[in-house]
Formats: structure tokens, sequence, C-alpha cells
């Protein structure tokens, strides 16, 4: 069975089949492998966790899973769609219809207004959502006529959150969303997220050193080294106010 068959019997409800995914990067004369043989599935409509300490591959492998990075060897399958043997121009074309990235750094342009930031993102998608209505989704209807400036650090991520979904991504990727934020601000970061998770149905994947984020997760991808070290499920998922951090 190849690579191909292999992935269209699994069921309909799988969003990416990962498989022997590898990545080397080349620094001068060193190797450094960042992935070592990840196998993996992600589901429709989960909220999952990439858990693990820094350098243990869980940015490469949400890159690749992004289109953003190749890996060396192995398949990434997003539905029927082998990412893997993808021209730059497919992958231009995934990024741009399919993924939603957000990042621990907000990326906002400081001469537009949070409607404006998000406004951006819709006139280059398919299907958007009125940019109001992603921003009151991660509830900044009150904001949004306010500049990057004017608002505090977390109303810049959830800015980035509301700009991200606008476009009806069927995927969310999030690379320590809460990483330059303190607790509290953070929890309502994560309240925003999940909302869309349960809201919209948005297939979210969200990276963390923080082990506490986990215990909101339907599923927890340990990382370690380059491969996955342990996968758990999680019976009853904490709201992101019951976290302890």
């Amino acid at each position: 069975m190849n690579q191909r068959q292999q992935h269209e019997t699994l069921s309909e409800g799988v969003v990416f089949h990962v498989h022997g995914v590898t990545k080397v990067y080349q620094m001068g004369e060193v190797q450094v492998h960042a992935l070592r043989g990840v196998d993996l599935d992600l589901y429709r409509g989960e909220f999952t966790v990439l858990l693990g300490a820094s350098g243990s591959g869980k940015s490469t492998l949400l890159n690749i899973l992004g289109g953003l990075d190749t890996p060396t060897d192995g398949h990434v399958f997003y539905g029927d769609r082998d990412l893997t043997r993808a021209s730059e121009s497919e992958l231009t074309q995934y990024r741009r219809y399919h993924v939603g990235f957000v990042f621990q750094f907000y990326n906002l342009i400081p001469s537009l207004t949070a409607l404006e930031n998000v406004a951006v993102v819709t006139e280059i998608a398919r299907a958007p959502m009125q940019p109001q209505e992603a921003l009151q989704l991660v509830g900044l209807g009150e904001r949004m006529g306010h500049f990057p400036a004017q608002l505090s650090g977390g109303e810049q991520q959830r800015v980035a959150i509301a700009r991200a979904i606008a476009k009806n991504p069927d995927v969310l990727l999030c690379d320590e969303p809460t990483g330059a934020l303190d607790s509290r601000t953070g929890i309502v970061v994560l309240e925003a997220l999940q909302r869309v998770n349960q809201e919209l149905g948005t297939s979210t994947a969200v990276i963390t050193h923080n082990a506490g984020i986990a215990q909101m997760a339907d599923r927890v991808i340990h990382l370690a080294d380059g491969r996955i070290d342990q996968v758990i499920v999680n019976a009853t998922r904490l709201a992101p106010g019951q976290l302890s951090w």
C-alpha cells in the first residue's frame, strides 16, 4: 500500500496525516535533526496542544503542517492532498485559503485600526467572515476603532486571532500564543481560542512549553528531541480560567 492509498483508508475525521516526517537543517558543517520520524494524525474540530521544551521540534512540526516549511523526508497529508509534493504556488494557495496562523508576537500593522488589521486578510479570502464578526467573537466588539498602540498585549493578540479566523480557515495553528503574556491576560487569549474552536469547529493546534495549558486540550502531544514522546487524551477538558500555570 503506497502513502496515498494508506491515507485514503483513514476516517474522514482526519484533517492531517503525518507519516515518517523528518527534518534536518544544515548549519554549516553541522546537521541539526529537528524532527526524527514523526507519525501523527490530527482530527477535524479537535483542540490539540503540542507540548515540549525549546528545541523539541514542535515549532518545526507546526511550520510543516502550515506549509511554511517542508520536511526532509516523510509525508504530510491535508485531506487528500500531499503537502510534501506541492509546488510553492500550491503551498501559497493552501496557506491563503485553508490555514490561519497566530504567533507569539502579534505582527499587527501599527497604522491600521483593529478593524482594518482584520479587514486586510478578508480581502484575499474566498468566503471570509465580516471583520466585525471576527472581532466580536474574540471579545473586542468595543475596541474595533483602536490602533495597536492603544491596545494591551492581550487585546493585540486577540486582534491577531480575529485576523487569523476572519478568512474562515479550516485549521488554526498557534505558536506560543500566550508566550509574551502574563497568566491573567493569557487566560483571556486562551478563552478566545477555545471559543473559536467550539463555535466555528476550527481544528486548532497550539504550541506551548507551558504544561498547564495542556489541561484544556482534547489531546496533548508531547514532543522531545524531535520525536513524539507521549500522547494523552484528556477525559475532561478544563476551562482556561481553571488552569494552573
